[in-house]
């Protein structure tokens, strides 16, 4: 994989907690996009694709990339005009449709469904996820982990008040309430999810969910995607290109993702290795998906209000494009 280490400078952007890196000299327009650490947008990044397809298609525009620590704060970045692009889970994108945040989806991952898990310690008398009944379950409150858990329990006839769920601060504390017993059950996602496979005496349940996709999806702002959507289009191509180069390059990824995050490479191995890479439009299955999960949050007590989230995921928008099927 070339890499091409043109970043020119670092700065805080400390109105969000943002670590931003310049790529390229003057140019008349500048693409911000936010990227969690070790997602695909950061493979991204550090492939070069974008800023190859740039210099191939002769165009007056500078990439700068701004690191987030989680999807909620994109979704604010993107609310407040301080980036363009950038990438989340699920759960952020009906979050801020609640909070009536400006954003639009452009673009979804392939399904994940093997990314997220529950857990339980090897001697546990947890065998299935209808004996989570009176237990608790660690989680962060409304993650796709947290969702997945709640969709496991419903599908044994329980609910969310048949379990205690502990909501953690991030991954780390809740693998440690695990490893100290403080919880039954941890619900987790990849690369933390993996992580706790590889490093504790673990159990993963299996469950009788079936219809939970678990995607990720790229998000933009209504102002860049109605005066710049041939650009929407090129970031999608370039993500899909470097997802492809992910698909055929496994153990590359891995390496790459080990150093980025600090995490074993034998843990992002099985990260790596149970994920299909890939980027896709936005249509009705995807949508409906979504709406289900809204509306599951709305029934749980996560959000307030009902959504319709095909007012924010417009199909056969401007930017589509057939070079990522």
């Amino acid at each position: 994989m070339k890499k091409r280490y043109i970043l020119a400078s670092l700065v805080a952007v400390s109105a969000v907690g943002l670590t931003a890196c310049n790529s390229g000299s003057e140019a008349e327009d500048t693409i911000r996009i936010g990227f969690q650490t070790g997602n695909t947008l950061n493979v991204l990044k550090e492939s070069g694709f974008l800023e190859e397809r740039i210099e191939e298609d002769e165009l007056d525009v500078n990439i700068e990339w701004i690191e987030f620590d989680q999807g909620g704060a994109v979704m604010e970045a993107l609310a407040t005009n301080n980036i363009d692009y950038g990438n989340a889970a699920d759960g952020p994108g009906i979050f801020a449709q609640a909070q009536d945040r400006d954003i639009v989806y452009v673009g979804a991952s392939l399904p994940h469904e093997e990314g997220v898990g529950i857990m339980v310690k090897e001697g546990s008398d947890i065998e299935t996820p209808a004996d989570l009944e009176g237990k608790s379950i660690a989680a962060l409150e409304g993650g796709n982990h947290h969702y997945l858990a709640i969709l496991a329990l419903e599908a044994e006839g329980l609910d969310v008040d048949d379990v205690d769920f502990r909501y953690m601060g991030d991954a780390s504390q809740g693998r440690a309430a695990l490893e100290t017993d403080e919880v039954d059950a941890l619900a987790s996602w990849d690369p933390f999810f993996a992580g706790v496979e590889h490093s504790l005496d673990v159990r993963t349940l299996n469950h009788n969910v079936e219809d939970y996709p678990n995607r990720t999806f790229y998000f933009s702002t209504p102002r860049f995607t109605e005066e710049s959507p041939e650009l929407v289009q090129l970031l999608l191509e370039e993500t899909n290109r470097s997802d492809q180069w992910a698909n055929e390059n496994p153990d590359e990824v891995a390496e790459l993702l080990s150093t980025i995050i600090g995490i074993d490479k034998e843990v992002l191995d099985t990260v790596v290795n149970r994920r299909i890479y890939g980027v896709e439009n936005i249509n009705e299955d995807i949508i409906a998906a979504q709406q289900k999960q809204a509306d599951d949050y709305l029934r749980v007590g996560l959000i307030e209000n009902e959504l319709d989230v095909s007012e924010i995921m417009p199909v056969d928008a401007p930017w589509a494009t057939d070079n990522i099927e």
